[in-house]
């Protein structure tokens, strides 16, 4: 499968284009691959679709992206966390595409599974129903949700080897196994990286062969998404 380490996340993003297809894991700004939307930041690529639950908060995770306009259409649970978004939403610059979480996530796990579409009773009687087809099971009635997949996913884990095996950190889990799976080319940032053998087998929760490309991130911020204090 050759070597799948690079030693920069500039290196390991360098051949997404225009236009492409991006996940992003995360959830607000926990389980983001910081180095990785940095590198693209820097890289100035444009025209992009990004998949992810938000656009965390301005100045940070993929916020960053839509701020130096890399950012064409977003597809998304959430948005009320960034200001621009929902400014460039309805101002019709920017397409957006709204999904209730539920579905969101697992139109991205089916694709992952090779499931091109499932039926939901999520979002039925909504917008988000307009133009899909329905179906009645029982006393309920469904609409079909097609999977999501992307050209590339950017993920963050908290260790990885080389082989790509990697294991999560608790809620920083969130969607970036469900991304890794689902994807052309899955590039993961860890912050830890060691060599095969040195990860508990039963901890790993991305098997390697789904990652095509790793590597140790470094100046995580670690910025807390809205810092709440207890009264004393």
């Amino acid at each position: 499968m050759g070597n799948k380490v690079f030693a920069s996340a500039a290196q390991a993003i360098e051949d997404i284009p225009d236009g492409a297809t991006v996940m992003v894991g995360g959830f607000g700004l926990c389980g983001i691959p910081e180095n990785l939307i940095r590198a693209l930041v820097k890289r100035g690529v444009r025209n992009l679709h990004t998949l992810a639950n938000d656009m965390a908060v301005p100045g940070a995770g993929l916020s960053l992206l839509l701020e130096c306009g890399s950012i064409s259409e977003h597809t998304a649970s959430y948005v009320g966390g960034n200001p621009l978004l929902a400014d460039l939403m309805f101002s019709g610059k920017l397409k957006v595409n709204l999904m209730p979480q539920g579905n969101f996530a697992e139109s991205i796990r089916a694709a992952g599974a090779g499931i091109p579409a499932f039926f939901t009773p999520a979002g039925v009687g909504t917008s988000v129903s307009e133009g899909r087809e329905l179906r009645r099971f029982g006393e309920r009635a469904y609409m079909l949700q097609e999977a999501l997949s992307a050209d590339f996913a950017l993920v963050k884990a908290w260790r990885g080897d080389t082989k790509g095996n990697l294991v999560y950190r608790k809620t920083a889990r969130n969607f970036n196994p469900m991304m890794a799976t689902a994807a052309k080319i899955t590039i993961a940032e860890v912050e830890e990286l060691v060599e095969p053998g040195q990860l508990d087998g039963d901890h790993i929760v991305t098997p390697g062969i789904y990652v095509k490309r790793i590597l140790q991130g470094g100046l995580y911020e670690r910025r807390v998404d809205k810092l709440r204090f207890r009264q004393a």
